[in-house]
């Protein structure tokens, strides 16, 4: 046995996200330790991509569990709509909107990145209408970009197979190249005065781990400002120590105007995401008193969650995790680097602590993630050339050295695997 459900005849009650539904073959994991995962048969697994990218932290963390368990005790959960609030929500937003990286954001809350960025979408359009702009409706996003499972997140990313097969998506959205300022520019001058927002990643995650260029993230500020948009950065990967610092923002140095979070605010302990909300879109939807926003969640601001990210937050501050960044890129982008140079991959993509191997001609993702299974890694294959990793902060040099070292092996199985052919 290897910790595996399977029966070829029924597949299990429990549909799963982002998997074929005629499937019985699952990994069933029970526990987890720092930057491993245990299934059942307690076999262990490195934890290379920190569940889906966001288990900074961790897993297991008594602080956590804790600061759950006390908040369960006093009250688990209880809305947020109109006059009510809560101490966790209230504390966490302070928080965030310290570390912010624009001056006096404030922050909307909500239970997942999904929900943050049709939340972000619906701010900027809102925003807009009330200074007197309702023709600026138009959302922009970048190819290669993946903003969530919610329409409106599916209808302005770039990845065209999550697209496929949902029937009509959001109107007035539109994409560009994520790596051609010339490209936006042109959408600009074409859709003059009615582009609402533009959505970047600051790195790129799940389209493939792409990292800006020099000057990139800088120059989508500038034409936003020049052109009357709002630009929103997705960190719902990037941020909470990702990239070495709060945000990706900060390590980029760049201004935005709404920055959508969620997984590692928490560290996934549970589900927690937001928009951090800076002047150009608060100020409009703050001028009118009798103005009332109509939009949020059951879950916004559940108080059990906002107890889990401040514990999370702690951790990371308390334990210096956002160094701990800039030691993975040390460790595995010069090893995943050194392997490009070898001829093993194709290329080494990424920055701090998100990376991507790149494979080379006779190799696919999936082949190699299998292999990297059977090694005791547990990897993410992304289209059919790309690994991704992305593992916790709190990932030592052994387990990252034996990523680097299945990697090898998987790759040159592969590689003999299809010269038998």
């Amino acid at each position: 046995m290897d910790g595996h459900y399977v029966d070829p005849v029924k597949p299990p009650a429990f549909l799963h996200p982002f998997a074929a539904p005629a499937s019985g073959d699952f990994t069933t994991i029970v526990r987890g330790a720092g930057a491993a995962v245990f299934d059942r048969e307690g076999r262990r697994y490195v934890d290379a991509l920190a569940s889906l990218w966001y288990c900074n932290v961790g897993h297991g963390n008594e602080r956590i569990a804790d600061a759950v368990s006390g908040q369960m005790r006093a009250i688990a959960g209880y809305h947020a709509f109109d006059r009510f609030t809560n101490e966790p929500a209230d504390a966490l937003c302070e928080v965030l909107a310290g570390l912010a990286p624009m001056a006096e954001a404030r922050v909307f809350l909500t239970s997942s990145g999904s929900e943050a960025i049709d939340s972000a979408i619906k701010l900027a359009r809102q925003a807009h209408v009330r200074a007197g702009r309702p023709e600026r409706t138009i959302v922009v996003g970048r190819r290669h970009s993946y903003h969530g499972v919610a329409y409106g997140g599916v209808s302005v990313q770039g990845l065209p197979l999550n697209q496929h097969g949902f029937g009509p998506l959001l109107e007035g959205t539109a994409q560009v190249a994520h790596d051609d300022l010339g490209d936006l520019a042109d959408l600009l001058e074409r859709e003059h005065g009615r582009v609402a927002a533009v959505l970047a990643e600051p790195v790129i995650g799940a389209g493939g781990v792409i990292p800006p260029s020099p000057g990139y993230l800088d120059g989508l500020r500038r034409l936003c400002d020049d052109a009357g948009a709002f630009l929103v950065l997705d960190e719902v990967i990037c941020g909470f120590g990702r990239l070495g610092s709060w945000w990706g923002a900060d390590r980029y140095a760049v201004r935005p105007d709404l920055v959508t979070f969620a997984k590692g605010v928490t560290s996934g302990y549970l589900p927690l995401g937001g928009v951090l909300v800076g002047p150009a879109v608060r100020e409009p939807l703050e001028a009118d008193p009798s103005f009332v926003l109509r939009h949020g969640h059951t879950y916004s601001g559940h108080p059990t969650a906002c107890a889990a990210a401040l514990a999370n937050i702690g951790i990371l501050r308390d334990e210096g995790l956002l160094d701990r960044a800039e030691g993975i890129a040390a460790r595995l982008g010069a090893g995943l680097s050194s392997l490009a140079a070898d001829g093993v991959l194709g290329e080494a993509r990424g920055v701090a602590g998100i990376w991507a191997a790149v494979l080379a001609e006779g190799t696919t993702a999936p082949e190699v993630r299998q292999g990297l299974f059977d090694r005791g890694i547990i990897a993410r294959p992304l289209g059919s050339d790309v690994i991704a990793f992305c593992p916790p902060l709190v990932i030592d040099d052994a387990d990252l050295d034996h990523c680097l070292a299945a990697l090898e092996e998987s790759v040159v199985e592969s590689r003999q695997r299809a010269q038998a052919l």
